[in-house]
């Protein structure tokens, strides 16, 4: 598997990374809400720090997953 963090990535394939990931309940991430109905809000907004290199994408899922615990 390769690697995933920002310094071994370009901007694209963070892009890439993403939508794949999100693809992962069998469809495009279009429409869905998923993230935005348990509370992480639009999911380009979500992980855009990621795409834009300033944060490390287990950084953001870990603050997401905590807000779901934590409310």
């Amino acid at each position: 598997m390769r690697s995933i963090l920002i310094k071994d990535t370009t901007r694209e394939e963070r892009i890439r990374i993403i939508a794949q990931g999100l693809a992962a309940c069998g469809t495009e991430c279009d429409g869905c809400n998923g993230c935005d109905n348990l509370g992480g809000g639009s999911v380009e907004r979500m992980y855009e720090p990621y795409i834009e290199g300033k944060k490390e994408l287990a950084e953001i899922n870990m603050e997401y997953n905590r807000s779901i615990v934590h409310g």
